[in-house]
Protein backbone atom coordinates (compact mmCIF):
# COMPACT_ATOMS: atom_id res chain seq x y z
CA UNK A 1 0.00 0.00 0.00
CA UNK A 2 1.75 3.11 -1.23
CA UNK A 3 -0.63 5.57 0.44
CA UNK A 4 -0.40 4.10 3.93
CA UNK A 5 1.20 6.36 6.48
CA UNK A 6 3.77 4.95 8.88
CA UNK A 7 2.28 4.33 12.34
CA UNK A 8 4.12 7.32 13.80
CA UNK A 9 2.34 9.65 11.35
CA UNK A 10 -1.10 8.06 11.39
CA UNK A 11 -3.78 10.24 12.96
CA UNK A 12 -4.49 9.22 16.54
CA UNK A 13 -7.96 7.98 17.28
CA UNK A 14 -9.82 10.20 19.71
CA UNK A 15 -9.78 9.00 23.30
CA UNK A 16 -12.84 7.04 24.33
CA UNK A 17 -15.25 9.14 26.34
CA UNK A 18 -15.75 7.99 29.91
CA UNK A 19 -19.02 6.28 30.84
CA UNK A 20 -21.87 8.42 32.09
CA UNK A 21 -22.43 7.15 35.60
CA UNK A 22 -24.59 10.04 36.82
CA UNK A 23 -26.94 11.19 34.03
CA UNK A 24 -28.36 14.69 34.23
CA UNK A 25 -31.57 16.36 33.09
CA UNK A 26 -29.63 17.63 30.07
CA UNK A 27 -28.84 14.01 29.16
CA UNK A 28 -32.49 12.94 29.71
CA UNK A 29 -33.73 15.69 27.39
CA UNK A 30 -31.00 15.28 24.75
CA UNK A 31 -32.64 12.30 22.99
CA UNK A 32 -36.14 10.72 23.05
CA UNK A 33 -34.60 7.34 23.90
CA UNK A 34 -32.98 8.83 27.01
CA UNK A 35 -36.29 10.32 28.15
CA UNK A 36 -38.02 6.95 27.78
CA UNK A 37 -35.25 4.75 29.19
CA UNK A 38 -34.69 7.00 32.19
CA UNK A 39 -38.41 6.93 33.00
CA UNK A 40 -39.13 10.61 32.25
CA UNK A 41 -36.39 11.49 34.75
CA UNK A 42 -37.38 9.12 37.55
CA UNK A 43 -34.15 7.21 36.92
CA UNK A 44 -32.13 10.27 37.95
CA UNK A 45 -32.79 9.52 41.61
CA UNK A 46 -29.53 9.43 43.58
CA UNK A 47 -30.94 6.75 45.86
CA UNK A 48 -32.46 3.54 44.47
CA UNK A 49 -33.33 4.71 40.95
CA UNK A 50 -35.00 1.34 40.21
CA UNK A 51 -37.35 1.87 43.14
CA UNK A 52 -38.02 5.44 41.98
CA UNK A 53 -38.82 4.15 38.49
CA UNK A 54 -41.16 1.51 39.92
CA UNK A 55 -42.94 4.16 42.02
CA UNK A 56 -43.30 6.29 38.88
CA UNK A 57 -44.80 3.27 37.10
CA UNK A 58 -47.25 2.77 39.96
CA UNK A 59 -48.31 6.42 39.92
CA UNK A 60 -48.74 6.36 36.12
CA UNK A 61 -50.78 3.16 36.40
CA UNK A 62 -53.12 4.74 38.96
CA UNK A 63 -53.61 7.78 36.71
CA UNK A 64 -54.16 5.73 33.53
CA UNK A 65 -56.23 2.88 34.99
CA UNK A 66 -59.66 4.60 34.83
CA UNK A 67 -59.18 5.22 31.09
CA UNK A 68 -57.68 1.87 30.06
CA UNK A 69 -59.31 -1.37 28.96
CA UNK A 70 -57.54 -4.73 29.00
CA UNK A 71 -56.80 -4.28 25.31
CA UNK A 72 -55.40 -0.82 26.07
CA UNK A 73 -53.07 -2.20 28.74
CA UNK A 74 -51.97 -5.10 26.54
CA UNK A 75 -51.22 -2.68 23.72
CA UNK A 76 -49.41 -0.18 25.96
CA UNK A 77 -47.27 -2.90 27.54
CA UNK A 78 -46.53 -4.54 24.18
CA UNK A 79 -45.64 -1.30 22.42
CA UNK A 80 -43.86 -0.08 25.56
CA UNK A 81 -41.71 -3.20 25.50
CA UNK A 82 -40.73 -2.76 21.85
CA UNK A 83 -40.08 0.97 22.16
CA UNK A 84 -38.32 0.37 25.47
CA UNK A 85 -36.04 -2.22 23.85
CA UNK A 86 -34.93 0.44 21.38
CA UNK A 87 -34.68 3.17 24.05
CA UNK A 88 -32.73 1.03 26.50
CA UNK A 89 -30.34 -0.10 23.74
CA UNK A 90 -29.66 3.45 22.54
CA UNK A 91 -29.35 4.88 26.06
CA UNK A 92 -26.95 2.15 27.21
CA UNK A 93 -24.80 2.86 24.13
CA UNK A 94 -24.83 6.61 24.78
CA UNK A 95 -24.05 6.14 28.48
CA UNK A 96 -21.38 3.56 27.66
CA UNK A 97 -22.76 1.42 30.52
CA UNK A 98 -24.25 -1.97 29.61
CA UNK A 99 -27.06 -1.90 32.19
CA UNK A 100 -27.05 1.31 34.20
CA UNK A 101 -29.25 1.36 37.27
CA UNK A 102 -30.52 4.71 36.02
CA UNK A 103 -32.22 3.01 33.06
CA UNK A 104 -35.63 2.31 34.62
CA UNK A 105 -37.99 1.74 31.68
CA UNK A 106 -37.56 -1.97 32.35
CA UNK A 107 -39.05 -1.53 35.82
CA UNK A 108 -41.83 0.65 34.45
CA UNK A 109 -43.15 -1.69 31.79
CA UNK A 110 -42.64 -4.86 33.88
CA UNK A 111 -44.44 -3.38 36.88
CA UNK A 112 -47.31 -2.19 34.68
CA UNK A 113 -47.68 -5.84 33.66
CA UNK A 114 -47.82 -6.90 37.32
CA UNK A 115 -50.36 -4.24 38.27
CA UNK A 116 -52.52 -4.95 35.24
CA UNK A 117 -52.64 -8.67 36.00
CA UNK A 118 -53.37 -8.24 39.73
CA UNK A 119 -56.20 -5.78 39.07
CA UNK A 120 -58.67 -5.31 40.78
CA UNK A 121 -56.23 -5.35 43.73
CA UNK A 122 -56.62 -2.42 46.08
CA UNK A 123 -53.86 -0.34 47.63
CA UNK A 124 -52.59 -3.11 49.96
CA UNK A 125 -52.53 -5.68 47.19
CA UNK A 126 -50.65 -3.28 44.94
CA UNK A 127 -48.25 -2.49 47.78
CA UNK A 128 -47.57 -6.21 48.26
CA UNK A 129 -46.97 -6.53 44.50
CA UNK A 130 -44.60 -3.55 44.66
CA UNK A 131 -42.62 -5.07 47.56
CA UNK A 132 -42.39 -8.48 45.88
CA UNK A 133 -41.38 -6.99 42.53
CA UNK A 134 -38.67 -4.83 44.10
CA UNK A 135 -37.40 -7.84 46.07
CA UNK A 136 -37.12 -10.06 42.98
CA UNK A 137 -35.62 -7.25 40.89
CA UNK A 138 -33.00 -6.36 43.53
CA UNK A 139 -31.95 -9.83 44.66
CA UNK A 140 -31.60 -11.27 41.13
CA UNK A 141 -31.50 -14.98 41.80
CA UNK A 142 -32.75 -17.82 39.60
CA UNK A 143 -34.41 -16.59 36.40
CA UNK A 144 -33.51 -12.96 37.10
CA UNK A 145 -29.80 -13.84 37.48
CA UNK A 146 -29.87 -15.95 34.33
CA UNK A 147 -31.45 -13.15 32.29
CA UNK A 148 -29.13 -10.54 33.77
CA UNK A 149 -25.98 -12.56 33.06
CA UNK A 150 -26.93 -14.05 29.70
CA UNK A 151 -27.95 -10.90 27.81
CA UNK A 152 -25.23 -8.29 28.28
CA UNK A 153 -23.79 -5.87 25.78
CA UNK A 154 -24.43 -2.68 23.89
CA UNK A 155 -26.43 -3.90 20.91
CA UNK A 156 -30.03 -5.11 20.67
CA UNK A 157 -29.11 -8.19 22.75
CA UNK A 158 -28.07 -5.92 25.63
CA UNK A 159 -31.22 -3.81 25.35
CA UNK A 160 -33.30 -6.98 25.43
CA UNK A 161 -31.40 -8.14 28.52
CA UNK A 162 -32.11 -4.88 30.32
CA UNK A 163 -35.83 -5.63 29.93
CA UNK A 164 -35.73 -9.40 30.36
CA UNK A 165 -34.54 -9.61 33.96
CA UNK A 166 -37.38 -7.29 35.03
CA UNK A 167 -39.95 -9.38 33.17
CA UNK A 168 -38.52 -12.39 35.01
CA UNK A 169 -38.99 -10.47 38.29
CA UNK A 170 -42.57 -9.69 37.22
CA UNK A 171 -43.17 -13.38 36.50
CA UNK A 172 -41.86 -14.41 39.91
CA UNK A 173 -43.98 -11.71 41.57
CA UNK A 174 -47.10 -12.93 39.79
CA UNK A 175 -46.28 -16.56 40.67
CA UNK A 176 -45.98 -15.75 44.39
CA UNK A 177 -49.22 -13.75 44.32
CA UNK A 178 -51.01 -16.59 42.51
CA UNK A 179 -49.72 -19.19 44.99
CA UNK A 180 -50.70 -16.97 47.93
CA UNK A 181 -54.15 -16.25 46.50
CA UNK A 182 -55.09 -19.82 45.58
Amino acid sequence: MLNALPPAFAPASPPAAPPIVRPTWAFVLSHPAHFIALGAGSGLSRVAPGTAGTLWAWAAFVVLQPFMSDLGWATLIGVGTLVGWWACTVTAQHMRVADSGHIVWDEVVAFWLVLWLVTPAGFWGQLAAFALFRFFDAVKFGPMAWADQTFKGFGPRGGFGILLDDFAAAGCTLLVIALWTY
